[in-house]
């Protein structure tokens, strides 16, 4: 390495950002302007206020793949939470971008999920099918602009634009440019033309290299630690694994090299090697992405009509083979969907006993029983739902209906 290339990487780790970077002093702004922080960057206030909220903490309570009841070793949402929030901070230096906003939309990008994973997603979206579903994307920038609900002069967390725009669009454009769906078969989220927000989101655009990066985090983040934890859970064993894409020449070279070690180490040996090989490729194609458009400004990057935080081609279809090997063995199989279904059950009955009656808790169950029409009551009653961890469902539905909620 030449002292050139030295001074660059120091530069990185000082916190030297790109031309095409997004830039807290240059940021859109929030919705109400709290002043300035003599401390903090505007990204890492956000970062803060996210960490701080009431639904962070309940991530800590709900589901990620594997039933929270079901072992204390298993990942949560939270856990699975701050994984992506590390992944994507280290792809955000190596391509000098703002770590902080990354961290930002990798700590929110869950905050809309429900208790009991996709599981109480696919509940509530077919309840509220007749007033336009329900998207965990597009609850989260609910949570973060209108239920968390802390500060005195002002409801939401009164994110940056920039934060917001990241964690609406992290997977990409939602409409073109007049707005309306890219693909037929997936209707628009209700509430995208609502937003709370200093300035128009701009949801026919691509997001910041920072929201794409703590996107590529998750991806990398969910084959990694789904197959450490169906390991864990006798799914499979990795033997299991040797001929699977993408994870199976690391299965092979660890059993060659410590073949008489305890699987749990084994097991570590592949989810590193799997991990590290997914952010080096990542960096070094999004690398040559960035050289090749030329951005030389964050907006350069949103209407560059494609994603350049990628995974290599070979690596994407690798990629795509492996969550194939996943979805028939682990995400599908009758240990993980048995409790999976009994959890759609308690969504299902408290929706339904909570639209009749209203009768939730202080706040919830006065605004309910006061909404304008049923579908404004529907939102309500999904909002409260999805706020749940799992515990709190399980005991609320023990409650009202006198059963044993057990998931197992």
């Amino acid at each position: 390495m030449s002292s050139g290339d030295d001074e660059k990487g120091l530069g990185r780790i000082m916190g030297e950002r790109a031309a095409y970077a997004s830039d807290p002093a240059q940021s859109r702004g929030r919705l109400h302007d709290p002043g300035s922080s003599p401390t903090r960057s505007e990204f890492q206030r956000d970062r803060d206020r996210i960490i701080h909220s009431t639904a962070f903490r309940r991530l800590q309570h709900k589901t990620q793949v594997f039933l929270h009841h079901e072992g204390q070793h298993f990942r949560t949402r939270l856990t699975h939470t701050l994984e992506v929030s590390q992944m994507a901070r280290s792809i955000a230096r190596a391509l000098a971008l703002d770590e902080d906003l990354a961290e930002a939309v990798a700590l929110a990008h869950d905050l809309g999920h429900t208790p009991f994973g996709h599981a109480g997603e696919r509940v509530l979206n077919d309840k509220l099918a007749e007033w336009g579903g329900f998207d965990h994307n597009m609850q989260a920038i609910r949570v973060v602009t209108r239920l968390e609900n802390r500060y005195a002069e002002h409801d939401g967390l009164n994110l940056t634009w920039e934060t917001l725009e990241g964690i609406l669009k992290h997977n990409g454009p939602l409409t073109d440019r007049a707005g309306r769906a890219l693909r037929p078969d997936h209707p628009l989220p209700p509430g995208l033309d609502d937003i709370p927000a200093s300035a128009d989101l701009m949801t026919w655009t691509h997001a910041s290299l920072e929201a794409q990066a703590a996107a590529i985090a998750d991806d990398i983040a969910y084959n990694s630690h789904d197959i450490d934890d169906a390991l864990r859970a006798g799914l499979i064993r990795i033997g299991d694994l040797t001929e699977v894409p993408l994870v199976g020449p690391f299965v092979r070279e660890v059993l060659a090299r410590w073949p008489d070690i305890e699987r749990s180490r084994q097991a570590h040996e592949v989810q590193r090697r799997l991990i590290t090989a997914q952010i080096e490729d990542v960096i070094a194609e999004s690398s040559r992405a960035i050289a090749q458009v030329g951005p030389q400004s964050a907006d350069d990057v949103r209407f560059a009509r494609r994603t350049l935080i990628r995974f290599s081609p070979p690596v994407a279809e690798a990629e795509r083979g492996l969550k194939r090997f996943l979805f028939e063995h682990v995400y599908r199989s009758d240990e993980v969907m048995g409790p999976v279904r009994r959890s759609q059950t308690v969504v299902s009955m408290l929706f339904d006993h909570y639209m009749v009656t209203g009768a939730m808790p202080g706040a919830w169950g006065e605004a309910a029983r006061n909404a304008a029409d049923r579908g404004a009551r529907a939102r309500i009653v999904a909002d409260f739902i999805a706020g749940m961890t799992d515990p709190y469902a399980l005991e609320q539905h023990g409650r009202l209906f006198d059963a044993g909620s057990q998931l197992g």
